[in-house]
């Protein structure tokens, strides 16, 4: 007997596929160029991928390395940042940022998080400020930024500022790019990032020629040149294969930015209506580019699991806030030290969002939510 029933759509929590198809052909024919020239490891597509990146961003330098965490590192460590100093960063991060500040030596100081935007707290992270203090660490979360220009007016002057800008590639504060507001800036190219890459990439961006030659030398072993050693340094590369698919990508991710600017408008709208659910809040004078698009609902463990059962791929950006992490329970913070930042860990929800989300799948994702938070 044939079924009668409706055939449920599944709405993916993220779709790579549809990016790949848009570049497969170009990046098929950079890859065969790769390999007939045998130019797997330092190819100068990874030379040509960095300046097109500095170049969009509007950003002296770009220097392209393994991956995100080890982006960071080499940032603080280009700034001088080792044992017995300090860095303070939100405490809502993926755990990727404190465990970096803690590979280069230095002491993550948590600090809490605004409960609207989810960014950083400026007077909190002000208020941390120890003598030991170098570097402020703010997070672009969800695709904004933070108020780096707000932390530079409250912090001394001998306080660098290192973005992570993972989640903000095309985010701009009052017509500033991220990444170029603070003095040197870290981004992962993970493949779910907007600009993503087809495996582990990331890159560390200054309009500072002595930082970015630091984090040049720092990636290939401290080598100036070949079998010359100069200081302790790491391997950590730019891979030549996903250089070029980064290229491929960045000369369509203002598109795809854009289309993500418009599917957040219609979840907008689309929630606008919805008792129950929090929307996100973007700060004035931001211009977002909606990594993830994150609501806040009571019951979200069950409201998820709804989600989940009628195959909507959403999830959460982080369930865990990093001082109620047992590897970083040695800060010895327990619950309530940060209370935005729990509060958020316990409710929020990221729903799907990417390019080519068309609004029948963000009508469905909506409909879903809203029967499960009204049950």
């Amino acid at each position: 007997m044939t079924s009668t029933l409706p055939t449920v759509e599944a709405v993916p929590f993220l779709d790579l596929a549809a990016a790949h198809a848009e570049v497969a052909a170009e990046v098929e024919a950079g890859w065969a160029e790769v390999v007939g020239r045998t130019a797997f490891v330092g190819g100068p597509q990874i030379k040509a991928f960095e300046s097109e990146y500095a170049t969009w961003s509007g950003i002296a330098h770009c220097v392209g390395v393994g991956n995100g965490t080890d982006a960071i590192e080499m940032a603080l460590r280009a700034l001088g940042v080792g044992p017995g100093d300090e860095c303070i960063l939100p405490a809502n991060t993926f755990i990727a940022t404190a465990e970096a500040v803690t590979r280069s030596g230095a002491t993550p100081v948590l600090v809490d998080c605004l409960l609207d935007t989810a960014l950083v707290d400026v007077d909190a992270a002000a208020a941390a400020v120890t003598d030991r203090t170098r570097v402020v660490l703010p997070v672009h979360l969800y695709g904004q930024t933070a108020s780096v220009e707000q932390l530079r007016a409250a912090l001394p002057s001998r306080v660098a500022i290192l973005e992570d800008a993972a989640q903000s590639q095309g985010a701009q504060r009052h017509g500033v790019a991220a990444g170029k507001l603070g003095d040197i800036a870290a981004t992962s190219f993970y493949p779910g990032k907007n600009l993503g890459a087809y495996g582990d990439a990331g890159a560390v961006l200054t309009d500072s020629d002595d930082l970015a030659a630091t984090v040049a030398l720092l990636r290939e072993h401290g080598s100036p040149r070949k079998y010359e050693h100069t200081v302790l340094g790491f391997n950590s590369r730019l891979d030549t294969l996903q250089a070029v698919v980064l290229s491929a990508k960045l000369r369509r991710l203002d598109g795809w930015n854009a289309q993500r600017r418009a599917a957040a408008e219609r979840y907008d709208t689309l929630l606008a209506g919805v008792d129950g659910v929090t929307g996100p809040v973007v700060a004035e004078g931001n211009l977002p580019v909606w990594h993830l698009y994150v609501v806040r609902v009571a019951e979200r463990d069950r409201v998820l699991a709804e989600l989940h059962e009628a195959k909507i791929g959403a999830g959460i950006h982080y369930p865990t806030a990093v001082h109620r992490t047992e590897a970083f329970a040695h800060l010895g913070k327990g619950s309530g030290s940060f209370p935005n930042a729990e509060l958020l860990a316990d409710e929020i929800i990221s729903l799907p969002m990417f390019p080519n989300i068309t609004p029948a799948q963000q009508e469905r994702v909506v409909s879903v939510l809203a029967e499960a938070v009204a049950r």
